[in-house]
């Protein structure tokens, strides 16, 4: 696999364009944690869907029912369901599964300014993302049974939803989850991906790439709106505008990484 450096895609970006990429590799008996960052435009984004499965993970601990959970978080892991994410976002309390997953994992992040109830506009940075998803991975490697579940519904999202990451990584089983969305009130595409490689052993490997990049045209942006309104999906359109971006930043922070042979 080649990969294009980062200077030479953030070169590529236009005028109010954001890019961030993180990879974090650490695990017991492995050689000494490795991370690397790279970052242009603004210093946080918008979430969209990528932290559905670390809040499955969170609301786990506080919905007795388990089969109540399951019906919610496999659907808002495996295809993207934003109403069954709600429903966990909501019944559990955004403050109570953002205070989980801190505990968890170390990285806390802050409620949304605006309507609580929107649990894709946690702003967040690729390194942050990097570190959650490692604790997330850990704790399946050491036997958690819901981590393991989780991660286990990140190797089904399908092909349609992860925007070619696993390609760009050369790891055709590994669990992915991608966000993307474009706001009412944004001028902007708003397309992520997170990728864990785990093993071996108690080691694992984690690539995050967020991007931002300009949708100006209005006509284009109504359409898009109109389609999300109908829920009608538009990661085509995602894919369009920052799909390439989002794989060479992903295979960017591998290569950079160095902690895995992906061939």
């Amino acid at each position: 696999m080649s990969a294009t450096s980062f200077d030479g895609l953030f070169r590529t970006l236009g005028p109010g364009a954001s890019a961030q990429a993180a990879g974090l590799a650490r695990g017991y008996g492995g050689p000494p944690a490795r991370s690397i960052a790279a970052k242009a435009g603004l210093d946080r984004l918008r979430c969209a869907s990528l932290l559905k499965p670390l809040y499955a993970w969170a609301a786990a601990a506080h919905i007795d029912d388990a089969e109540r959970w399951r019906r919610h978080a496999e659907p808002a892991v495996v295809v993207s369901s934003n109403a069954d994410t709600l429903n966990l976002w909501l019944s559990v309390g955004p403050r109570v599964l953002l205070d989980t997953i801190a505990r968890r994992t170390g990285v806390s992040w802050a409620l949304p300014h605006t309507d609580l109830s929107r649990f894709g506009s946690v702003e967040v940075a690729a390194d942050e993302v990097a570190a959650a998803y490692a604790a997330l991975a850990q704790a399946a490697l050491a036997g958690e049974p819901v981590a393991a579940v989780i991660l286990g519904w990140m190797r089904e999202v399908a092909a349609g939803q992860s925007f070619g990451a696993r390609e760009a990584l050369g790891a055709q089983d590994a669990p992915v989850k991608c966000g993307w969305y474009g706001a009412a009130d944004e001028t902007c595409l708003r397309t992520h991906a997170v990728a864990v490689l785990p093993g071996p052993g108690m080691r694992a490997a984690v690539v995050v790439a967020l991007t931002a990049q300009p949708y100006l045209d209005e006509m284009e942006r109504e359409i898009y709106q109109a389609r999300v309104a109908e829920g009608l999906a538009v990661e085509a359109e995602h894919e369009k505008v920052g799909g390439a971006l989002l794989r060479g930043l992903m295979a960017a922070t591998l290569a950079e990484l160095g902690d895995r042979d992906p061939s």
